[in-house]
């Protein structure tokens, strides 16, 4: 281990230090610790807690994957990174990388499938022939379960066609554009009556403007997130390597 880090990490910080450090409360330093946020604390001989930069560098990660992923994911996921191996828990962050990835993926699908829809009310639409997903493949696409799909048609939010003789769902452009637009505006916090009632609104002007809204945000709210975990890079790598270290003496 590189002895410059070893001695910082044995320099021990004050619970106020760590506050002052990190940008959190006092109060918030032991309740993060108490939820498993942090790594237990060493105590002194007169019961005062005794921490490290390893948890400085803790706290601000969990800022950063806090803005990304949300706070209880947050806490599991950097509860993994001070238990799991080198390759698995770089795997971890790469996977929230990636998920972001996917999010801003399909939010811009969604907006190209709301600009197909405007065509379509300005002139002539028309469909591929072939064009056309199983329930499976659109759930997988999309990220969602079947039987999600199956719930947004019992709410009317997607309409697919249906094989006659099998009963199976087929669905062909019209839908696959509606269920883009309607995984997006889930993922973007809308419920199911706001969602039907844009969807119901997409062949009107004020209902394809607001939906683009909708989804610019959503696109905005993805880089926000990304850009916070870019930030808790330099700190997540510290909880990584300094759970590969031995205990120090």
């Amino acid at each position: 281990m590189d002895e410059t880090r070893s001695d910082s990490q044995r320099v021990p910080l004050r619970t106020v230090d760590v506050a002052r450090e990190s940008g959190y409360s006092v109060q918030q330093v032991r309740d993060l610790e108490r939820l498993g946020v942090l790594p237990p604390a060493a105590r002194s001989s007169n019961g005062y807690r005794s921490y490290t930069s390893v948890h400085v560098h803790a706290l601000r990660a969990y800022r950063g994957l806090a803005g990304a992923v949300g706070p209880v994911a947050a806490r599991q996921l950097l509860t993994r990174l001070r238990t799991e191996s080198l390759e698995a828990a770089a795997s971890a962050i790469s996977t929230v990388h990636v998920g972001l990835a996917r999010e801003r993926d399909e939010a811009l699908r969604a907006r190209e499938a709301l600009r197909a829809i405007r065509q379509e009310t300005s002139g002539p639409g028309f469909e591929q022939e072939g064009d056309a997903m199983t329930i499976t493949q659109l759930g997988a696409a999309l990220g969602v379960r079947p039987s999600t799909l199956r719930f947004w048609e019992q709410e009317g939010l997607v309409g697919p066609e249906r094989v006659t003789s099998l009963r199976a769902r087929r669905y062909g452009l019209p839908a696959i554009r509606a269920a883009r637009i309607v995984a997006a505006l889930r993922s973007s916090g809308y419920g199911i009556p706001a969602v039907r009632d844009i969807m119901t609104s997409l062949h009107r002007l004020d209902g394809l403007e607001e939906t683009q809204h909708v989804l610019r945000r959503r696109l905005d709210e993805i880089a926000v997130r990304t850009v916070a975990l870019l930030r808790a890079g330099t700190d997540l790598a510290a909880v990584i390597t300094s759970a590969q270290d031995p205990p120090l003496a």
